[in-house]
């Protein structure tokens, strides 16, 4: 059985195709990228997957050497995200399943990173710190459901990097976050920020307006570097989310930690969370840009699972949603 996966929510388009064995046979993807100091708005991003979609199902097709006949259903991202490039995504998704005569599943953009780095990693039943440029959330799962431990309660992490990377006029190639984590090795000077924990949920807005006035006043008088304020930023938030993180696994009596979303990819994040996990006596289970990333694998995979288990989406319903939470869906395909 293999199935077709469309991601779209944000700024990059991807199409996976995956099968029930977990194995990945495709998933190329496209980033839409602005120029430096801008961020990017859903109408060009929604004309920017309508120009590469079609050409991203031809080319995950032939990279997994496969017919529109081997596909089973095809899946597809309903939300959350921005609403002009989750329904470019959504047409393309409904138009293929009428052609080849196919059902249907919308997917959850959040489910799907959690089911991707389960996959790829081999996670179990871990914690999940799910960090990316729209969605901050401490996950675990119980009773058929991904539950939410806590969450940001304004912007979440990868928007407030990104924001802060256009303060600096970094460039968006290939993404802001990952010109932070750059820049940030070069750092020496702590800067002491804004540290917002409340309880089991953190807030991002007042150190991203903080940091900001920083950079535009230290930089110019010569008292920190931007390098500088990356590796304090960094340190800061990261040090954020491990604290409520490790608060989660502490509740519910995990020792073991999943990180997904963009955010995901950072090694700093990584590393801090590794020590973490690892004086708990735990392990901590972590993804490359290649799954971190939005791609369409995170699609198809929770797809099949959910087709596997009896769940289709009429066509009536396929339709898309910007607030769409991940304690939302019942996860039907889990039994534990």
């Amino acid at each position: 059985m293999l199935v077709l996966g469309i991601e779209g929510s944000a700024n990059k388009v991807g199409v996976g195709i995956v099968s029930e064995d977990g194995v990945i046979h495709a998933n190329p993807r496209h980033t839409y990228i602005t120029p430096p100091g801008q961020g990017f708005l859903p109408r060009e991003t929604a004309v920017h997957h309508q120009e590469h979609i079609l050409g991203l199902v031809k080319a995950a097709l032939k990279i997994a050497d496969a017919k529109p006949s081997d596909i089973s259903c095809i899946a597809y991202t309903k939300g959350p995200g921005m609403g002009g490039p989750l329904l470019s995504c959504a047409v393309v998704a409904r138009m293929l399943s009428l052609m080849w005569k196919v059902p249907i599943v919308g997917v959850n953009h959040c489910v799907g990173h959690i089911e991707m780095g389960r996959i790829v990693t081999g996670a179990k039943d871990p914690v999940v710190l799910y960090v990316s440029g729209g969605n901050t959330q401490v996950i675990a799962y119980a009773d058929k459901r991904y539950r939410i431990f806590g969450e940001t309660i304004d912007i979440a992490v990868g928007n407030c990097l990104d924001k802060f990377a256009r303060v600096l006029q970094l460039s968006n190639d290939p993404s802001p976050g990952y010109n932070i984590e750059q820049l940030a090795k070069q750092g020496s000077k702590f800067v002491v920020l804004p540290y917002v924990v409340k309880g089991m949920d953190v807030s991002f807005s007042g150190l991203l307006s903080f940091v900001s006035d920083a950079a535009s006043k230290m930089i110019s008088q010569g008292e920190v570097t931007p390098a500088d304020l990356c590796f304090s930023l960094q340190e800061t938030i990261f040090a954020m989310l491990i604290e409520i993180t490790e608060r989660a696994m502490a509740h519910c009596g995990k020792n073991d930690v999943l990180i997904v979303g963009g955010v995901g990819c950072n090694q700093r994040l990584q590393d801090m969370m590794k020590i973490m996990a690892s004086e708990r006596g735990g392990m901590l289970y972590a993804i490359d840009e290649r799954y971190c990333i939005d791609n369409g694998a995170m699609i198809a995979w929770p797809g099949l699972l959910s087709f596997k288990a009896g769940q289709v989406t009429d066509l009536a319903d396929t339709t898309c949603t910007q607030r769409y939470r991940t304690d939302d869906v019942y996860v039907q395909w889990r039994d534990d």
